[in-house]
């Protein structure tokens, strides 16, 4: 075995600086960005001409100081901070469920769990990871690892709470090694996802990626290795070598772009985030990413602005194409849709705009039984930055642990002990545990359903 931690501890003492949010399809009348457009063919001179029509002068700046400058002025920001600084982020949590709970009530539905398992009843469905209406998953295949909420954007929908401002919620030194050995401990995973805030700016982004790719080399394992990115971090200073790296790494890219009206994408993510964004999806496509004849994935992701559900992901996905190739000459792989889900800046969204009723109607009016077999929590283990165990990134901000006995603890105790990657030696150790769910879940099982994968029916 590698000698991880000592890796780790030798990084952790070198300085080296290494999201979901909200998305939207733009009305015919933001179809254009301000510049002229013409939808021409895709034709090499006509993407040579798009990518420099669109390309930044000289070096970019950061967009820190300006978000941070939009937070402090924007009011719905200092709100939540004010509420936050009153009744902590547990009291938020609580808040947000017991809205949810009250609009379900409102409109005679039973929690979730109770709620699929009648309808499995009603249509004569039989699903094997439901047993005593609690749902176990299977083996897992992806780790995801939200390695930090430190991010140089703050997006109004972001079911994280990512923001500059989020600087001691970051993954440590030994975190990521122990997480790297769980890896290694844990066969069936194929799946190394990386999210955050904005996973490149954390210290140990480069370690994780760099010691998964190699030791996956080394065992001739294949391993996909995932990086959640919101695009404008590829244009800070000192990540002038983050799309090389990426690329020397295999890293697959599933990028945030909301849509592709230049009104849109900065009125929901700051200002000038829109011509930052298509920079740098220029930049890796001038890698290679996106190309039909590369090995070098990107993927973009799509969710929407307000309380509706997201369109169908194949037909949603060849407008991209056709608006992105035609207008910036950008090419990509594949588009995911996300159901945004009623939790966190969103949920708060719907309390205020008196919404979290109708919009807890809409998911349990649209609940799809196919989907439940493609629940991400039946696949996927979910680690914090501090190393606590989730069964999926929604939980995780809900401080939903993975829960067990202790092995301290007499066989007839009734406490349960949140675990963390420290209590495991393999992450199917995990398999005995039923998923913890709650009636933020609707969100993942309305329509075609909705994954970090993207639509799952």
């Amino acid at each position: 075995m590698k000698n991880y931690a000592l890796a780790a501890a030798i990084l952790a003492n070198q300085s080296c600086s290494f999201a979901v949010d909200a998305f939207a399809i733009p009305s015919s009348s933001h179809l254009t960005a301000p510049r002229s457009i013409s939808c021409l063919h895709s034709t090499k001179d006509h993407i040579e001409a798009k990518r420099k029509e669109w390309s930044l002068d000289g070096p970019s700046s950061s967009l820190i100081p300006e978000v941070i400058e939009q937070m402090e002025t924007d009011t719905e920001f200092q709100e939540l901070a004010k509420k936050i600084s009153k009744i902590g982020v547990d009291g938020m949590t609580k808040e947000e469920r017991a809205e949810r709970r009250r609009a379900l009530e409102d409109l005679g539905v039973p929690n979730f769990m109770k709620f699929v398992v009648a309808k499995d009843d009603e249509e004569n469905v039989q699903d094997s990871h439901i047993q005593n209406n609690r749902l176990y998953r299977s083996h897992p295949t992806i780790l995801q690892l939200n390695i930090g909420l430190y991010c140089n954007q703050a997006c109004t929908h972001c079911h994280v709470e990512s923001s500059p401002l989020r600087k001691e919620e970051t993954m440590s030194a030994n975190v990521a090694a122990r997480c790297l050995e769980l890896l290694q401990n844990t066969p069936t995973i194929d799946t190394l996802d990386l999210t955050g805030g904005a996973p490149e700016l954390n210290e140990q982004f480069r370690f994780l990626v760099k010691m998964a790719r190699q030791w996956a080399i080394e065992n001739e394992r294949k391993l996909t290795i995932i990086d959640r990115c919101n695009l404008t971090v590829l244009l800070e200073p000192n990540q002038e070598d983050l799309v090389d790296f990426l690329k020397e790494n295999q890293v697959k890219v599933v990028a945030s772009l909301p849509c592709y009206g230049e009104d849109n994408v900065d009125a929901q993510r700051g200002r000038g985030v829109f011509q930052r964004s298509i920079a740098a999806l220029h930049k890796l496509n001038e890698a290679g990413y996106g190309s039909s004849s590369s090995d070098l994935e990107l993927d973009l992701v799509y969710n929407p602005s307000g309380a509706f559900l997201p369109p169908s992901q194949e037909s949603l996905e060849g407008d991209y194409k056709r608006e992105l190739l035609d207008n910036f000459g950008i090419e990509f792989n594949n588009l995911i849709t996300i159901t945004n889900m009623p939790i966190k800046r969103f949920a708060d969204h719907l309390a205020k705009q008196g919404q979290m009723k109708e919009y807890m109607e809409l998911l349990v009016n649209n609940y799809n039984p196919q989907t439940v077999g493609g629940l991400m929590c039946l696949n996927t283990i979910s680690v914090g930055w501090d190393g606590s165990l989730y069964d999926c990134d929604f939980n995780q901000q809900l401080g939903m642990g993975i829960a067990g006995k202790s092995s301290e603890e007499s066989s007839s105790a009734k406490k349960k002990k949140k675990f963390s990657i420290f209590d495991i030696e393999c992450l199917t150790d995990l398999e005995k545990y039923s998923v913890l769910t709650d009636n933020h879940c609707f969100g993942c099982t309305a329509g075609s359903g909705s994954s970090c994968q993207g639509a799952t029916a």
